[in-house]
């Protein structure tokens, strides 16, 4: 069934998100740059966004489960992918058929990969954000001996509060592992990671949030473009008098007489309430703010002075630094919460 034509879209640009990948990869140094594109790619669609990157030059993907795995199709020629939360309960036949390698966790996980026949795999160890992987300990005690590990990775809790004190007792930890263990290479470094400069980039690193526009650091300046752009349908056009309140709770009454374009975008698009009054439509290149709640399938924006009419697409602003400071809600949160209605179209 074709989307109404009140749908939404996601306005999706493929150049950005190279030069996004680019600049984190020149950001990276000697380092490799990969790409996490877990989440369906953030969101956009991890599938031509790995095929996007691999033309441009990553060769390194992430994916969090395997199902993200079989959603990619054919992996192009040189090209690889880990599955950062490594072979669950049930799950070793998927990888054991599977090109992608897992990225071990547990003893118990290690144990049953070499059970299993063994194979080249990554393994993620915890150095302080008490999440996923082995303890530095268990990595050195021997139980990785015989295993082909390819990529030695751990994961930084504070990276985008550059002057917190476990960035350093983190990359110091893993350091001391790496040296210890020697894998072909080691990955520490996410978007943020990156930023904390060369001691923090190993041989490989996995930027996520940057490559999609978002600001990985809290006031950071970094020459990130915006790959996500939303564009709405005008469902309806109303007159509303002086006086008259709109939308649910009636919490915005019109100052003066109005025009109200209602667009076809709701939280239950991923445009979230908390965005409220911060949130801005665009007509004909003009600032419409946008009045009374936002409801599940519909908003209502200040037309007053445009030409719109039903059945017009608009803009609405969608940076996600902006849209994260506005509603307190993190940029990986609303990226990852744009809803399925979408057509996403890549420009």
């Amino acid at each position: 069934m074709l989307p109404s034509p009140a749908s939404p879209r996601l306005l999706i640009d493929r150049d950005a998100l190279v030069a996004n990948w680019r600049l984190l990869a020149a950001m990276s140094g000697a380092a490799a740059c990969g790409a996490a594109i877990k989440a369906d790619g953030y969101g956009i669609g991890a599938a031509e966004t790995l095929a996007t990157l691999a033309a441009a030059g990553c060769r390194d993907f992430f994916v969090a489960q395997w199902s993200e795995v079989a959603a990619l199709g054919p992996l192009p020629a040189g090209v690889s992918v880990a599955v950062l939360h490594g072979i669950q309960h049930g799950e070793m036949a998927t990888a054991r058929a599977s090109a992608a390698r897992p990225v071990l966790c547990t003893p118990a996980q290690v144990a049953a990969w070499a059970a299993a026949g063994g194979g080249t795999c990554d393994i993620m160890v915890d150095t302080g954000m008490n999440r996923l992987g082995l303890t530095p300990a268990q990595a050195a005690s021997g139980l990785l001996d015989g295993i082909a590990v390819d990529t030695l990775h751990s994961h930084l809790a504070c990276a985008d509060e550059p002057a917190h004190p476990l960035n350093a007792r983190q990359c110091a930890d893993f350091t001391a592992l790496v040296t210890q263990l020697r894998p072909c290479r080691a990955a520490l470094a996410n978007s943020a990671g990156i930023a904390l400069g060369a001691d923090y980039h190993f041989g490989l690193t996995r930027p996520g949030l940057g490559l999609y526009g978002g600001q990985p650091v809290t006031g950071s300046t970094l020459a990130l473009q915006q790959v996500v752009r939303i564009e709405a349908g005008v469902v309806q056009v109303r007159d509303v008098e002086a006086g008259a309140s709109i939308g649910y709770g009636a919490t915005f009454v019109a100052p003066r007489a109005m025009r109200i374009a209602v667009l076809g975008l709701g939280y239950a698009d991923g445009y979230r309430r908390a965005l409220g009054a911060s949130g801005v439509a665009r007509i004909g290149g003009r600032p419409c703010p946008v009045v009374g709640r936002i409801s599940m399938d519909l908003l209502m924006v200040d037309a007053t002075g445009t030409s719109v009419a039903e059945g017009d697409r608009v803009d609405v602003d969608f940076d996600l630094a902006a849209a994260a400071a506005a509603s307190d809600i993190a940029q990986y949160e609303l990226l990852t919460g744009l809803g399925q209605r979408y057509s996403r179209c890549w420009t």
